[in-house]
């Protein structure tokens, strides 16, 4: 796998979306290879009615979100929940990754100069897939007892931590269904 740009580079929402891609019409993609994505499990515990509180994890900025990032925030809060609350919980990663980033390649070292010189403000070629998030909306949703608030909220922050930008952790009791 290629060296990624730091995430500073590519978290600001400045242009817009690129995230055309057609299975069905492939003459009318903007994208004609789509980068893998890093994040692929979206459900991680085991999903029990008994469950009384939910936690989020919400944006106070709008930020893209690259899907490695994702999945590192995903996997530090389970291996947390796991380690302490073993499978009384449910945590789901809310946001998909659609929004396709564009790089344009640049080289580096002695002569890199002559070698880099091309067309300035160029397409560039895809080079990974990140998430479009806007201000309030929830990237991970834990639902588990009220009496591992404690943990539930640790875990939260542990995956605030792998993301870019600012979050906010909050508590609600779940709405039961009948």
């Amino acid at each position: 796998m290629s060296k990624l740009r730091p995430a500073r580079s590519v978290r600001g929402i400045h242009s817009q979306s690129w995230a055309r891609y057609s299975v069905k019409k492939p003459k009318k993609n903007y994208i004609k290879s789509l980068p893998h994505t890093s994040l692929i499990v979206f459900n991680m515990g085991l999903n029990r009615p008994t469950y009384d509180t939910l936690y989020t994890l919400s944006s106070d900025q709008d930020v893209q979100l690259r899907s490695n990032a994702l999945e590192a925030a995903r996997q530090v809060a389970n291996k947390h929940l796991e380690r302490e609350l073993v499978n009384n919980y449910y945590l789901t990663v809310v946001t998909y990754p659609h929004n396709v980033i564009r790089e344009k390649k640049r080289a580096t070292g002695a002569g890199a100069d002559r070698l880099s010189q091309g067309m300035s403000l160029s397409f560039g070629s895809p080079s990974s897939i990140c998430a479009r998030v806007k201000r309030g909306q929830v990237i991970l949703r834990l639902r588990a007892l009220a009496s591992s608030k404690d943990v539930a909220r640790s875990a939260l922050k542990r995956a605030a931590s792998k993301l870019s930008g600012t979050y906010t952790i909050s508590m609600a009791p779940v709405a039961k269904t009948s």
